[in-house]
């Protein structure tokens, strides 16, 4: 080989890649912390440059469908069970779609909500209390397509899954971000956020309501209002009470939570929250 050769050739290298051009260099197990410190810095950068002052938090879930499409689920699993009536499994799959069906209802509220929010807050160009969503399909869709039926942004915060994983539609393009851990996510989810709105959901929406009090009642944040969208649902599924008579939890801890009906009961709670109250100091975190 000769010297032009051997030049070339140590400049394909990979060890001659410069650090942040090298992807298989950045994932290595060594170099977590850049990757988490990076996964810090990115979003907080585009925030600040594309003016977002707060957020508003609105976590539900991902199988919450508009009523078309809700009722389009039972036609078709009431279908399929009246060709096998004696199939168990096409039996729960009914209850579960008319169940999905009677929670139809949310995905309207929580587009208005994001209508209701981004009209009053982004206005003279400003961004206060930006709705921010897991940015998946359901209630976080809805709560989305909200803010864009007015004009107005929103934040989509994916995460990478090992099944697929994408967007919405309805989130502002300069603000859609995909992370790789969890951790970083929930920083930017509360750093800030001036409420959490939580309609009914799953594991994910568990998650992220219950980080939000945990924070709250050990003062690592400042208090906001914490949200819990269709009383009905919050307390068959969680018995509050119960963690106060275990001793778990202090009586005044239920005071941290809040019941809404309406998008605008919600958008009440929060203006009544704020009106006679400092404004927190944001972003929170450090």
């Amino acid at each position: 080989m000769d010297r032009a050769s051997r030049i070339e050739a140590l400049k394909h290298a990979r060890s001659y890649r410069q650090a942040h051009l090298d992807p298989e260099f950045l994932g290595r197990v060594e170099l977590r912390p850049v990757r988490l410190q990076l996964e810090l810095m990115k979003p907080d950068l585009i925030m600040h440059e594309q003016g977002v002052e707060s957020t508003i938090v609105v976590f539900g879930g991902t199988r919450i469908l508009e009523r078309a499409e809700a009722e389009r689920r039972v036609e078709a699993a009431t279908a399929a069970l009246a060709r096998n009536p004696a199939d168990a499994n096409l039996q729960r799959a009914l209850r579960i779609a008319q169940n999905v069906l009677k929670k139809s209802n949310y995905y309207e509220e929580a587009r208005e909500f994001g209508r209701i929010v981004s009209s009053i807050c982004q206005i003279d160009h400003r961004c206060d209390y930006v709705v921010v969503t897991g940015g998946g399909p359901g209630i976080m869709e809805a709560a989305n397509r909200g803010a864009m039926d007015v004009g107005a942004k929103s934040m989509g915060l994916n995460i990478t899954l090992p099944f697929e994983q994408e967007p919405n539609a309805f989130i502002t393009p300069e603000l859609c971000f995909e992370f790789k851990y969890f951790a970083m996510r929930k920083m930017h989810f509360l750093m800030r956020a001036k409420a959490m709105v939580a309609f009914p959901g799953g594991f994910g929406t568990m998650d992220e309501l219950f980080e939000t009090l945990t924070l709250i009642q050990t003062k690592k944040m400042d208090r906001i209002p914490v949200i819990l969208f269709g009383r009905d649902y919050w307390s068959r599924l969680v018995d509050w009470d119960m963690f106060v008579e275990e001793g778990a939890i202090s009586p005044d801890d239920l005071d941290l939570i809040d019941y809404a009906e309406t998008a605008q009961e919600a958008w009440r709670i929060i203006d009544d929250f704020y009106r006679d109250r400092p404004q927190p100091k944001l972003p929170r975190g450090a």
